[in-house]
């Protein structure tokens, strides 16, 4: 995701401008997310209007003479400062600062105010879309919110809503379409910003930090990851006898496990213990031009439009779960069920931690963490280091049906393969 349209930046730490440039915020292509409200939220003395929606702002009226100060409390810093005969100002970043706002007239101190969202509006919004990247990062909306005991509002996509509203009384969920701007003290917009440079959405690239953990550092709080909670209506197991979800399609085919023996063999492996296998996958053929991917053989089809609610149902009562680095693999997270991630062109910094991550490190890996490179969403074929040669998805090409069924081999409880051919325990 690109950084939303903002007005321009004057200088490195905020930008100063008159109303023009809230009208040429109005003008520029459709954002990401719903903008803030077009003047400050919070009225001051004299006409003078403040907020922390994307960052500190502050609207001064034209005629007087005015000096404005922005500092970052818990560092110590003065951000910025400017001497005005009426301006918009607006901190140069969005993420969480704990900023103090100064405002003087003709040398009088008019106005000093310090961040504190204790018992007020706050809005942090998730893009629409995304499955896994809302999963990893709405734990720490949680965080936020009780760190500073605010009114929180996130706003997200409807789908996602119902598996989070119950579990969270004290947060209020919204679409987007449902955000009324002007009520907010606050607001921060969660998201993966490839081309922020000057670090304007999030104080550190998320690359480096990991998916999910992003979010932390533009939030300002704790970056340690955690699941979420989700609810669901749970009658029990969906079906008799053990079994194992697996899901295999992706976005784009970097995230496929290319290995062309791989899923075969695998599902072969666990019915020969004895588990049914089901695919939970959206669709059951997925591509683009002339590479398509199909449902794996031996499966037992579960593919469509279902309810999040129905898929986390099944990965909780799963004996494990066999599957990308992809949003249902977020989910069996947050389910509970023990998750066999197979990846190579993300590092496993990259998402949550499980035992029981599968990387070949022998092969060319971790594309999409290399600030370097640019991930081109609408390139089905995306490999930027080998594209067009013979190494082209290495990265999980070389990752072996051996390698994954060893990994799972080493899950607690899997079932001996004597037991499932009903041998006795020596043979």
């Amino acid at each position: 995701m690109s950084a939303p349209a903002e007005g321009q930046t004057t200088s490195d730490s905020a930008s100063s401008a008159g109303s023009s440039a809230v009208a040429a915020a109005d003008t520029q292509e459709k954002r990401p997310f719903p903008p803030p409200a077009k003047e400050p939220t919070q009225q001051g003395p004299r006409g003078i209007r403040f907020d922390f929606n994307l960052g500190a702002r502050v609207a001064v009226p034209e005629g007087g003479e005015w000096r404005v100060r922005l500092s970052d409390l818990d560092a110590g810093n003065i951000l910025f400062e400017s001497q005005n005969k009426g301006a918009f100002i607006n901190s140069a970043k969005r993420w969480f600062v704990r900023f103090r706002i100064e405002v003087w007239e003709h040398g009088e101190k008019l106005l000093t105010h310090d961040y504190d969202a204790t018992g007020r509006e706050v809005l942090i919004q998730f893009p629409v879309g995304t499955l896994g990247d809302t999963m990893g990062w709405f734990p720490y909306a949680v965080k936020f919110l009780a760190r500073h005991r605010c009114k929180l509002t996130c706003a997200m996509s409807g789908l996602l809503i119902p598996l989070f509203r119950d579990v969270y009384p004290d947060i209020t969920f919204i679409t987007h379409e449902e955000v009324v701007a002007e009520r907010y003290y606050a607001s921060y917009c969660i998201g993966l910003f490839f081309d922020d440079a000057e670090c304007v959405w999030q104080p550190t690239d998320f690359r480096m930090v990991g998916l999910h953990r992003t979010a932390g550092y533009i939030l300002g709080v704790d970056p340690t990851e955690e699941p979420p909670k989700i609810a669901f209506d749970d009658p029990g197991p969906p079906i008799d006898g053990p079994y194992v979800c697996i899901a295999t399609q992706s976005t784009t085919q970097c995230k496929y496990w290319n290995n062309p023996h791989g899923w075969r063999e695998v599902v072969r492996f666990l019915k020969d213990r004895g588990y049914r296998v089901v695919c939970i996958d959206q669709k059951p053929v997925h591509g683009g031009g002339i590479v398509w991917n199909h449902l794996p053989h031996g499966v037992e089809d579960l593919t469509g439009d279902r309810p999040l609610a129905e898929r986390a149902r099944w990965l909780k009562h799963a004996a494990f779960f066999v599957g990308l680095s992809s949003g249902l693999a977020w989910l069996a997270w947050a389910a509970g069920c023990k998750v066999v991630l197979i990846s190579g062109f993300t590092h496993p910094l990259n998402e949550f931690a499980t035992p029981w991550r599968v990387i070949n490190w022998h092969a060319c890996n971790s594309c999409w963490n290399d600030p370097r490179l640019r991930f081109d969403h609408k390139d089905f074929l995306w490999c930027p280091r080998h594209a067009g040669t013979p190494r082209q998805f290495e990265c999980t090409r070389l990752i072996t049906p051996i390698q994954v069924c060893r990994t799972i081999e080493t899950i607690p409880g899997l079932r001996p393969r004597q037991e499932a051919a009903g041998l006795p325990a020596e043979a």
